[in-house]
C-alpha cells in the first residue's frame, strides 16, 4: 500500500497546471468581460460637464504711458495674467519710454494714438502721416503697430486713407464707461460690467488712480465669469478675422452673434 503507485496513475504535472490554469481561465474571462461591461454602462449614465466655449474680452487703455498709474496696470495684469492692447501718444512715449518698453516686453500689444493727442479729424493727409511717423520713430524695438485709434475715435477720409496707406486698421470700441470723464471707480465698473459681451472692446485710460483700479476690479470679475483678457490682435485671430488696413473696426464677437 505504500510502495510507489504505477506510471500510468502519477498525473503529468506540467500538465496538470496547464489544466487547471486553462479552467480558471475560462471563469476569468466571463468575469471580466462583465466588469468591464458594467463599467461601461456606468460611464453612460454618469453626468458629463459640458465644455464651456471661452469668452474673450479686449482691454483698450489710451493717451499713455502715464508713468505711476501705468506702472501699477502693469503691475495688476501681470499678477493675473491678464494681456491688454496700450494705444500710445508720441510725446508720452518720449517722456516714459521704459514704460513703452516694458508694456512690450510683458506680451500687450501696442497701437498708435497720434504723437499730440490732437484730434486727427481736421488734420491733412500729411499732418496725420507725420503724427504716425512723429510717434513710430519713439517706439520700442520690434514693435510694429497693427491699429490706429485716432484721439477721440473721430475719423474722416483723411485718417483712413492714411492708415490703408500704412497699412493700419482703425480700432474704435464697444463698450465705453467714460472714465476719463466720471472718475469713480464704481460707476466705471458698473458701466462695464452691465454692457460686456464675449468679443467686446472695452475703452479705457491708464490717466488715473480711479480708471487703474477699476480696470483690475473689472478684470476680476469677468475672469470669475470666465473670460480670457486678450490683446486685439489675438481677439481677431481667435475669430478668424484679418484686420483689413483703413477699416474701422469696433469688436470681434463670436461668429454666431455676428449672423444675428
Amino acid at each position: 500500500p505504500y510502495g510507489t503507485p504505477p506510471r500510468d496513475t502519477i498525473p503529468d504535472f506540467p500538465s496538470a497546471v496547464k489544466s487547471i490554469s486553462y479552467k480558471r481561465r475560462k471563469d476569468v474571462f466571463p468575469m471580466r468581460r462583465l466588469i468591464a461591461l458594467t463599467f461601461a454602462l456606468t460611464l453612460l449614465v454618469l453626468p458629463v460637464r459640458a465644455a464651456s466655449a471661452s469668452r474673450y474680452v479686449a482691454l483698450t487703455f489710451d493717451d499713455g504711458p502715464s508713468g505711476k498709474y501705468t506702472r501699477a496696470l502693469l503691475d495688476g495684469l501681470y499678477d493675473r495674467g491678464a494681456k491688454a492692447t496700450f494705444l500710445l501718444c508720441g510725446y508720452r512715449i518720449k517722456d516714459y519710454p521704459e514704460i513703452a518698453q516694458r508694456i512690450l516686453e510683458e506680451g500687450h500689444e501696442i497701437g498708435y494714438h497720434g504723437y499730440s493727442h490732437d484730434s486727427m479729424k481736421t488734420m491733412s493727409r500729411r499732418g496725420i502721416a507725420q503724427e504716425l511717423m512723429d510717434t513710430e520713430a519713439l517706439l520700442p524695438e520690434g514693435c510694429h503697430p497693427a491699429f490706429l485709434r485716432p484721439p477721440g475715435g473721430f475719423s474722416s477720409d483723411a485718417v483712413q486713407q492714411v492708415a490703408q496707406a500704412r497699412g493700419l486698421a482703425i480700432l474704435h470700441w464697444s463698450v465705453d464707461p467714460h472714465d476719463w470723464e466720471i472718475h469713480n471707480k464704481q460707476a466705471i465698473e458698473k458701466a462695464v460690467l452691465e454692457q460686456v459681451h464675449d468679443g467686446d472692446i472695452i475703452l479705457l485710460h491708464d490717466m488715473s488712480t480711479s480708471s487703474v483700479e477699476a480696470a483690475l476690479d473689472i478684470v476680476d470679475a469677468l475672469l470669475k465669469q470666465d473670460y480670457e483678457f486678450v490683446t486685439v490682435s489675438e481677439l481677431a485671430r481667435l475669430r478668424g478675422q484679418r484686420p483689413k488696413a483703413g477699416t474701422v473696426y469696433k469688436k470681434f464677437p463670436p461668429p454666431e452673434q455676428e449672423i444675428k
